[in-house]
């Protein structure tokens, strides 16, 4: 079985997400996209918005209707800053017939070599790289030992961000077809993301 992972603050998720999840899925022949949110991300400034229980509230609430999709709250319950490596070797531990593939931005895949432990974590997993126009995701720049974990999935451009749908939240702007109804009814329900 092959498994992409989303990772993702998801503060709050949104289509863009899913579209990227679902590219990915199709493209790598994924079997399913398990989507987790971090706990207290490593590399954002500020903390969530959301806490972690109604960031993942939203992702069940999203990905509901897709078969292929499954919420993950391994960190979650860890709780804490998460780093990818210790996340997927707990999940090969949990799941050792699994081949897991780690889905991220092509504006990430440049950063690959500075990831914690990166050696330890490619050997335990492929990436999914989503190649959006307007960022370069040259697979050749990165070290000729990294190159062959990555596989550049082409991403059609969308240009929705979580920071965006917070911000007109706040300014009482609409946020209706950028994240799914569910979601939507959620955020308002609890009074998410409004001033």
């Amino acid at each position: 079985m092959k498994v992409g992972i989303m990772g993702g603050t998801f503060d709050p998720i949104h289509n863009g997400h899913l579209l990227a999840a679902e590219r990915a899925r199709e493209e790598a022949e994924l079997d399913e996209v398990w989507f987790m949110p971090s706990s207290t991300p490593p590399h954002k400034k500020n903390p969530p918005k959301a806490t972690p229980e109604q960031r993942f509230d939203m992702v069940k609430l999203a990905i509901a209707g897709n078969p292929h999709f499954r919420p993950e709250d391994l960190e979650i319950r860890r709780g804490g800053t998460s780093y990818t490596v210790d996340t997927v070797g707990e999940l090969k531990r949990l799941h050792p017939d699994i081949r897991f593939f780690y889905i991220i931005g092509a504006d990430m895949v440049q950063f690959l070599p500075n990831w914690v432990r990166i050696g330890e974590l490619q050997r335990m997993i492929g990436f999914i790289g989503l190649a959006r126009p307007g960022f370069s995701a040259d697979i050749g720049r990165l070290p000729e030992a990294m190159r062959k974990s990555v596989m550049l999935v082409p991403m059609p451009q969308t240009d929705i961000s979580s920071t965006m749908i917070r911000n007109w939240r706040k300014s009482g702007k609409s946020v209706r077809y950028l994240v799914p109804d569910a979601v939507l009814s959620y955020m308002e329900e609890n009074r998410l993301y409004e001033l």
